[in-house]
C-alpha cells in the first residue's frame, strides 16, 4: 500500500479547513481564577482516568496547554459518554444536545465544569466553535449508524470522532498555518482506526460494527464470524491489511509534526506513535482481538519516548516509514 488516497478525503479537507477561514474571535470566560482552576483539575483527574496514553502525552507539554489539552479531552469524553449510554437515558438525543449547548457557549454554568474548562481553553488558544461542533455531530452518528459499508464512510465519521480533536489541539500547541491541516486529518483517521481494530469485540458487544463491510464481504468473512470470533486465515489477512492501511496513515501524517510549535511537537509525536503501538501489539498477538484487548505496557511506552523525541526535534519524520 503505496498511499493513502481515499475518495473523501477532498472533502473532508475542505470541511477541515473551513473553520479556519470563517472563525470568530471567542469571548473571554468571566468566573473567578479559584472556580476555574477547579474545572481545570476535574478535567485532569477525567483525563487521568479514562486515558494513560492521552495523560502522558499531555504531561510532555508546558502548564498551561497541558490544562488545556486536559480540558479538550474532559469535553470529548463527556460528548462520547452521552452517546455510548444511549441505552441507559431516556432520550440521548435531548442529552446530547442539551451538552451541545452548554459546551459551546460562550458562558456555561459555572457548576459545569467541564464546559466551562472548555469555554475558556477555546477563549484562550482561539479554537474556532465549528471544530467543537463538528465533533458532536460525529459522536452523534453512532445514535443512528450502526455499520459502515465503505473505508469512506468510516474516514468521514472518524474526521468527525478524531480529527477533529486534532484540529483544536493543534490550536493549542500552535500551527504554521493550513498547510498542517491534510496531516491533522489523517492523523486523526489512524488514530480512530486503532480504535476500531482494537475494540472490535468490545464494539460488537454493544450493537456496533465499524469495520468496512464491502471489505469483509470482499475477502470472504461476514458479520457471524465477528459474532463467533473465529480467527481463521482470512481474518489475519483482513486485519493485516486493515493494520497495514492505519500504519501508512500514520506515515504520511508523521511529518506534519514539524509544522507545530517546538514546544508541542513530542506531545504530539508521543501519542500518536504509542497509540500506533498497538496495531504493533495486535500483530504480535496473531490479530487476535477477541480474546484479549491490545495496549502498549508502561514500560513499552517508556522505552519508546526517546526515540520519539529524537523523530519529533531531528529528524522531523523525513523518513517515516524507518520508526517503530
Amino acid at each position: 500500500m503505496e498511499t493513502c488516497t481515499f475518495l473523501a478525503e477532498q472533502v473532508l479537507l475542505e470541511r477541515a479547513a473551513e473553520p479556519l477561514r470563517n472563525r470568530l474571535l471567542p469571548e473571554p470566560v468571566m468566573v473567578d481564577p479559584q472556580t476555574l482552576d477547579r474545572a481545570y483539575a476535574h478535567c485532569e483527574a477525567i483525563t487521568r482516568f479514562h486515558s494513560r496514553t492521552f495523560y502522558l502525552a499531555a504531561s510532555l507539554l508546558p502548564r498551561n496547554q497541558r490544562r488545556a489539552v486536559h480540558a479538550l479531552y474532559a469535553f470529548c469524553r463527556v460528548s462520547d459518554d452521552l452517546v455510548d449510554r444511549a441505552g441507559e437515558d431516556g432520550c440521548p438525543e435531548e442529552a446530547l444536545n442539551a451538552w451541545r449547548r452548554r459546551a459551546l457557549a460562550s458562558h456555561p454554568p459555572a457548576d459545569d465544569q467541564v464546559a466551562l474548562a472548555w469555554a475558556d481553553t477555546r477563549a484562550r488558544y482561539c479554537i474556532p466553535l465549528q471544530y467543537a461542533e463538528q465533533l458532536i455531530e460525529g459522536v452523534a452518528y453512532d445514535l443512528r449508524v450502526k455499520r459502515y459499508h465503505t473505508f469512506d464512510d468510516l474516514a468521514v465519521y472518524a474526521y468527525g470522532v478524531a480529527s477533529t480533536v486534532g484540529l483544536m489541539a493543534m490550536h493549542i500547541v500552535g500551527f504554521a498555518g493550513e498547510r498542517v491541516i491534510p496531516y491533522a486529518v489523517k492523523l486523526g483517521i489512524a488514530l480512530q482506526m486503532t480504535n476500531i481494530l482494537r475494540d472490535v469485540a468490545e464494539d460488537w458487544q454493544a450493537g456496533r460494527l465499524y469495520l468496512p463491510l464491502e471489505e469483509l464481504i470482499d475477502i470472504g468473512l461476514s458479520e457471524s464470524d465477528i459474532a463467533c470470533g473465529r480467527m481463521t486465515d482470512r481474518w489475519r489477512d483482513f486485519m493485516r491489511f486493515q493494520i497495514e492501511r492505519a500504519r501508512c496513515l500514520y506515515a504520511e501524517s508523521m511529518p506534519g509534526i514539524a509544522f507545530l510549535d517546538p514546544t508541542g511537537r513530542f506531545a504530539i509525536a508521543a501519542a500518536a506513535e504509542l497509540y500506533r503501538g498497538i496495531l504493533d501489539d495486535i500483530e504480535a498477538n496473531d490479530w487476535d482481538i477477541f480474546t484479549r484487548r491490545a495496549y502498549v505496557s508502561r514500560w513499552g511506552k517508556a522505552r519508546r519516548l526517546p526515540g520519539i523525541w529524537w523523530r519529533a526535534y531531528v529528524t522531523a519524520y523525513r523518513q517515516t516509514r524507518a520508526y517503530s
